[in-house]
């Protein structure tokens, strides 16, 4: 039976003591510190790239003349060269989206260690909520047991943990294991087609006609806790001079606000993990807009010389709609239908919530709110807009923009590879 092999990441939760947290902390930060030396020494060095065979040996010398460098476990700072190297190989692939790479900032990057060899996690089941991994440095460690592991337990899924990731959240360390599995090919799924239009007065809307929708990520209160601590950290900011560090308060403050806004993600990535898990089981095909997102969320600010409008109004519309993440539905449906022999299909989105789809006139003015109204005298349907835009995108996926599966990303530049010393 001819197999494919399946690489997924299991996410879990840390069970740290205040001794454990410090230590990764400080092996964070090192290894944050490595990729800024690397950068540097990577760029500047007279003019021309370092070769790996250098960097390695920059790195090998650092750690033995740095002390607070030793903290940081020597695979995990071989991982690190790993990863910028390969951020360099993603930038000067013209297929990917990635970005030039650059220098980590101590508040605005996230901590992170790499565990690459899976023989040194050691991960056994404590009990029925609860596992232990041993980690380079730390010592032993509990974390939350939510499904099995590949490899680990007796009678649990087929496949193998290739190594781990450690990463810090705003509620604190989690560790990502890497898991690998060979599957056989899956048949092609048999459901019916589809058209997804997401949205944000109704996040899903099926061309069948049903609706995919969910509450607030917050609760009532949950709100008014986030809207004061905003509040407060607005004026714990004005209390602070020109030049001066941010103060414990704000720092605590600023701690709460993400804890916050972290549990609203959280509740977001489950609602989207289940809802496309459902869809994926259901149809074989599905038909999505090819959105722009990127430019939809763009301020409305203007210029000096040519101020925008409605400027508040189209910051509220950018705010839900990045609470929305139509771009991560999209990457969840796209791994969960080929792993179900079903595909994705992107189309383009102009036009599709303005054209009636039965009888195909296009009209800015049909659309009120949720409403859909041909204008049409030969048709005159009525019914919901966005159900509407959903047929749309269906009877338009065979000119589809990308039904690879992929995201379809292009680049303008070609560029070059870099010169190597």
């Amino acid at each position: 039976m001819e197999t494919v092999k399946r690489a997924r990441a299991h996410v879990a939760r840390l069970d740290l003591s205040t001794d454990q947290t410090a230590v990764l902390d400080d092996q964070a930060h090192a290894a944050r510190a490595l990729w800024n030396l690397l950068h540097e020494y990577f760029t500047f060095r007279q003019g021309r790239f370092a070769m790996l065979k250098d960097c390695d040996a920059a790195i090998r010398q650092a750690r033995r003349e740095i002390d607070w460098l030793g903290r940081l476990p020597a695979q995990a700072a071989q991982a690190v060269l790993k990863t910028y190297r390969q951020a360099w190989a993603n930038f000067f692939n013209p297929d990917h989206p990635a970005g030039r790479p650059v220098f980590k900032a101590r508040y605005r990057s996230r901590p992170a260690v790499d565990v690459p060899q899976a023989r040194d996690l050691q991960i056994a089941r404590v009990n029925r909520r609860w596992g232990a991994v041993s980690l380079p440095k730390v010592g032993r460690v509990r974390f939350r047991w939510i499904r099995d592991l590949p490899g680990v337990t007796r009678g649990g899924p087929a496949g193998r943990i290739t190594g781990a990731r450690l990463v810090k959240e705003a509620d604190g360390w989690h560790i990502v294991f890497r898991t690998e599995h060979h599957v056989p090919v899956p048949a092609p799924h048999p459901g019916p087609a589809v058209g997804i239009d997401q949205g944000i007065t109704v996040a899903l809307a099926l061309s069948d006609g049903t609706m995919r929708e969910h509450g607030p990520w917050l609760t009532t209160g949950e709100k008014e806790r986030l809207r004061r601590l905003e509040k407060k950290s607005a004026r714990q900011r004005r209390t602070r001079g020109p030049g001066q560090p941010t103060s414990d308060r704000l720092n605590r403050t600023y701690d709460q606000i993400a804890r916050l806004r972290a549990t609203a993600k959280r509740r977001a990535v489950d609602w989207q993990h289940q809802t496309t898990t459902q869809l994926a089981r259901a149809f074989g095909v599905i038909a999505v807009e090819d959105l722009e997102i990127v430019n939809m969320v763009r301020s409305a600010k203007g210029t000096v010389d040519d101020p925008g409008r409605n400027v508040a109004q189209k910051a509220g519309l950018n705010r839900a709609i990045a609470g929305e993440a139509w771009g991560r539905t999209v990457v969840f449906l796209e791994y969960k239908s080929r792993d179900r022999g079903g595909r994705i299909v992107k189309v383009a989105a102009r036009g599709t919530s303005q054209t009636c789809h039965r009888c195909g006139h296009r009209d800015p003015a049909a659309r009120t709110g949720i409403r859909y109204a041909c204008a049409s005298t030969a048709c005159g349907w009525v019914g919901h807009a966005d159900v509407n835009a959903a047929i749309n995108i269906r009877n338009a996926a065979g000119t589809a923009v990308s039904g690879r599966g992929d995201l379809g990303f292009t680049r303008s530049v070609k560029r070059q590879p870099p010169r190597v010393a």
